[in-house]
């Protein structure tokens, strides 16, 4: 049949035609083997503005992100971000301590 011939089928013959449709998908043995699939999650957008987006994502989170352009601030603020990013040292604390413990000051407490 020629695709003109089709469409100029009456709307009736044609929807009994299409009514069920059989495919791989149907069977409840194994799951629908495609690497996109069709499921859409509500997902928050946060801007860096602050601003908010609800928007449908295809991986189930509630909340992203977005980062914020370093090149948009101000000079001090892009510093005082730039340091808090960086990793902080670790801060070595040496204590002498004066060790005058004289043990045979104390036998005399100790029972025999």
């Amino acid at each position: 049949m020629n695709i003109k011939n089709i469409l100029n089928l009456n709307p009736y013959v044609f929807n009994l035609c299409s009514i069920r449709k059989l495919n791989c998908n149907v069977s409840s043995i194994t799951k629908i083997h495609r690497e996109i699939y069709t499921r859409m999650y509500p997902t928050k957008i946060v801007l860096p503005n602050g601003a908010s987006i609800n928007i449908r994502y295809h991986e189930p989170r509630q909340i992203i992100k977005l980062p914020l352009d370093l090149s948009t601030l101000p000079e001090e603020e892009r510093k005082a971000r730039l340091e808090k990013r960086k990793p902080r040292r670790k801060v070595k604390i040496t204590d002498s301590v004066e060790d005058n413990f004289n043990a045979k000051k104390y036998l005399k407490y100790m029972k025999k």
